[in-house]
């Protein structure tokens, strides 16, 4: 197999709204379809997001305030959960607070050599935004 693109499908329940928390996050809007806009896509440099309302998958946010936490938080919501790395997740994490952007958890350094921060959407898909954190020796 050799993928030449990757496109994950999100399940929304209201695609306009979507499209503006989208834009709050620093994406933008790639392309809607059908009348009324049932479908379409966001993107992020060479990254895209399908999102479809209504359909294709599952969404729905639970009542956890945090993702690491004891109270079922990585279990809560029924939605995706993708992992996005960036260049400095301290400045997109500042950027989620302007935005009032639900922040689950972080940014705090990880074992696994990541810092890390969790953004939930409001129909409860979760991106952990990362960046890789240089070992000590390099």
């Amino acid at each position: 197999m050799d993928v030449k693109f990757i496109s994950p499908i999100l399940n929304v329940t209201n695609i306009v709204e979507s499209f503006s928390w989208f834009e709050s996050f620093g994406w933008h809007k790639v392309f809607e379809w059908g009348e009324p806009v049932g479908f379409g896509a966001v993107a992020s440099g060479e990254a895209q997001l399908f999102l479809c309302e209504g359909c294709q998958g599952g969404n729905g946010k639970g009542p956890n305030t945090g993702t690491f936490d004891s109270e079922g938080g990585e279990t809560g919501d029924k939605g995706v959960w993708m992992s996005i790395f960036v260049d400095n997740v301290d400045e997109i994490h500042q950027a989620c607070l302007d935005k009032k952007l639900e922040i689950m958890y972080g940014p705090a350094d990880m074992s696994w050599g990541v810092r890390e921060m969790h953004v939930r959407h409001p129909d409860g898909h979760v991106f952990r935004v990362g960046t890789s954190i240089p070992k000590k020796d390099e």
